[in-house]
């Protein structure tokens, strides 16, 4: 288990800075980029979403074996730890007496969490297929609540006049997301194979060990393509706000209330694992979108992203002693 908790944190730090690095080699013009780079991020998560995330979805469906109707609020939390978390972000502004536009990226960082490349990885790397199986039902409704509730909310701390939308078109565009439609679509061929009672074929198994990973890092390679050390030094306390919320007070409140449904006596406790990880993940770089479209604070924004997202290397080790005392 130690080489799981090992090769996890290789897998991220490697993608990040494989990212990073290629970003440093382009702009300092040693290597020149067929496409911009963020040409080449946008690539990089149409191949990881498109491409490697529904075939893996779909064989680690396939195979789960989780009989208990309970596991049907999992989607529920997942959506409760997304609002939740925007709260936690908005009490933080208001302690530290942030000015708006401060307070709505503070939002955004509280809430938008890195679920599906990060936390898939965990759940993955943890758990096996059976506790990624769970991911996509985990964060069944995450781009439903960014666009219909957190970019909304995120919209109303710009000082800018933007354009009215309302929730109709915000769920429209939610639904007719190429992303959002793969990922539908994959759950309900999952579903559909693990129902028909199909023998999910033996070669599935080593697809799935090479895309699952594999996907991921592309996907966080794209992530370093943007990453921006800069003005983190000046957002210590906010930086310090996030990382709380992220990492012990969301986790807490949702873990406790999955305690409380059963999940730690399901299938060995692998809902509840699954929840505590996701929980746990890192502020997502879909927090920079709200942000950077309604002029909020992107240098707070991306000092919270980058911080969180180091932190892993210090939270990975404590997830992975959490998890096994289940």
């Amino acid at each position: 288990m130690i080489r799981n908790l090992i090769i996890s944190l290789g897998y991220i730090f490697f993608g990040l800075i494989a990212g990073y690095i290629i970003q440093l080699l382009e702009q300092n013009r040693i290597i020149r980029l067929p496409i911009s780079l963020e040409k080449l991020r946008k690539l990089l998560q149409k191949i990881g979403l498109l491409c490697f995330m529904p075939i893996s979805f779909i064989g680690a469906l396939w195979i789960i074996k989780v009989d208990n109707i309970i596991i049907a609020v999992l989607p529920f939390l997942g959506i409760f730890a997304l609002i939740i978390g925007g709260i936690f972000g908005l009490a933080a502004a208001k302690y530290f007496r942030l000015q708006r536009k401060d307070t709505g990226s503070m939002f955004t960082c509280g809430s938008f969490t890195n679920i599906g490349s990060i936390g898939a990885l965990i759940c993955y790397l943890f758990l096996g297929e059976e506790g990624f199986a769970l991911v996509p039902i985990y964060k069944l409704f995450e781009q439903v609540v960014y666009y219909a509730i957190g970019f909304p909310i995120a919209k109303s701390f710009s000082n800018n006049i933007v354009k009215e939308e309302n929730i109709i078109y915000q769920l429209e565009k939610v639904f007719t997301d190429i992303f959002v439609i793969v990922a539908l679509i994959s759950i309900a061929i999952g579903a559909f194979l693990n129902l028909s009672g199909i023998e999910r074929p033996a070669f599935y198994k080593t697809i799935n060990a090479i895309f699952i990973p594999g996907g991921i890092v592309i996907l966080l390679v794209s992530i370093g393509l943007a990453m921006r050390f800069g003005k983190v030094k000046s957002y210590v306390n906010e930086c310090i706000a996030i990382s709380i919320i992220k990492f012990i007070l969301v986790p807490s409140v949702i873990s406790t209330i999955a305690i409380f449904l059963g999940y730690g006596v399901i299938e060995g406790g692998l809902p509840l694992k699954v929840v505590i990880i996701l929980s746990s993940m890192p502020v997502a770089f879909s927090a920079l979108i709200p942000v950077s479209i309604y002029d909020l604070n992107l240098d707070l924004a991306n000092s919270c992203w980058l911080v969180t997202t180091v932190s892993l290397i210090i939270i990975l080790p404590l997830l992975f002693y959490i998890i096994n005392l289940i």
